[in-house]
């Protein structure tokens, strides 16, 4: 193990992570990056979103994040202040310890790194329903506006369409409600994929008032030709048709290293902070998807990111006094 001690290191390359590198190195703090390993990069939420269309200057990308992403690293890596940065590609980290004030980092390649401060951006994944024991047959439509996770991000994809929600209780009721009340779909079936209908009083009102259709059994295959998602065959028999699902069955919450050392999370797993991110464990950061009562978008990512580097590099300068 190397004895230097590096100011800063940043766990994970997401919007999150790539802010927090950019913010750091710009704010001329020395920074060790780990982006994650490319078995990490398939789990995240960045390498699944093919487009951005609710955030200005992303249309032009194929790869709505994993793109601008890529390119600010690359610029950072040939400009000015390319010695800040110290880029460890396609590593990870398996582990972190805290040794006095000083974090112990253990990498993908069982390197160890030590660092003063570290900002955690390992973000969420949504969970796929199963469909005949495999999340394979949802694959081939997931984040392409056919079949998607995110009101804010595509939901506009909606207007005039036939929809479905596949999800369980109230929360999947609640997508329903709310893309019928802003898009007026013509059809609206809720997809409890085998669970037990279990809405509350409000909630049933509302499914009763804008006559949603409602099936408990489970769903069976996937009906479509990877381009044109056409609906879904139920256990029961039935055949539902459908223009655009949406997945509503909750987030992976990437936490492991925030539990290891001890941070308090909420009830869901995501992890508790300060206004400016700073964890329950001095000097442990944390930004993007991960942290707790924050939307989970590119655009409050960018900002959690620059609050906790500029935070880190106020102790830094008072420090140095």
């Amino acid at each position: 193990m190397s004895e230097k001690v590096y100011p800063i290191c940043v766990i994970g390359g997401g919007s999150a992570g790539t802010m927090a590198v950019i913010r750091s190195v710009l704010n001329n703090d020395e920074t060790l990056f780990f982006p994650g390993t490319p078995k990490d990069k398939k789990k995240s939420r960045d390498f699944w979103v093919s487009k951005v269309e609710n955030m200005p200057g992303h249309l032009g990308y194929r790869k709505g994040i994993v793109q601008p992403n890529k390119e600010s690293i690359d610029w950072l890596e040939n400009g000015e202040f390319k010695k800040k940065l110290h880029h460890k590609k396609r590593q990870g980290v398996t582990s972190i310890k805290k040794v006095g004030e000083i974090f112990e980092i253990t990498s993908s390649e069982n390197e160890k790194y030590l660092c003063e401060y570290v900002i955690l951006c390992t973000g969420v994944m949504d969970v796929q329903p199963e469909i005949g024991g495999s999340i394979d047959p949802i694959l081939p439509y997931a984040n392409i506006q056919l079949a998607d996770y995110c009101l804010r991000c595509d939901g506009h994809h909606v207007l005039n369409k036939r929809l479905s929600v596949i999800g369980e209780g109230d929360g999947a009721a609640w997508v329903g409600i709310m893309l019928k009340e802003r898009y007026d779909c013509p059809q609206v079936d809720l997809l409890m994929h085998g669970k037990k209908t279990d809405f509350s009083e409000d909630v049933q009102k509302l499914v009763n008032k804008y006559r949603f259709n409602v099936y408990e059994s489970e769903i069976t295959e996937v009906l479509g030709d990877r381009k044109v998602l056409q609906g879904y065959k139920l256990k029961n028999g039935e055949t539902i048709e459908t223009d655009f699902t949406f997945i509503s069955l909750g987030m992976i919450v990437y936490n492991e290293l925030a539990v290891d050392l001890g941070a308090n999370v909420d009830k869901r797993g995501f992890v508790l902070t300060d206004e400016k991110g700073e964890t329950s464990i001095s000097n442990l950061f944390v930004a993007g998807d991960l942290r707790a009562n924050s939307m989970k978008q590119i655009y409050t990512a960018w900002n959690h990111a620059v609050e906790s580097a500029d935070k880190i590099n106020g102790r830094i300068r008072q420090s140095k006094r």
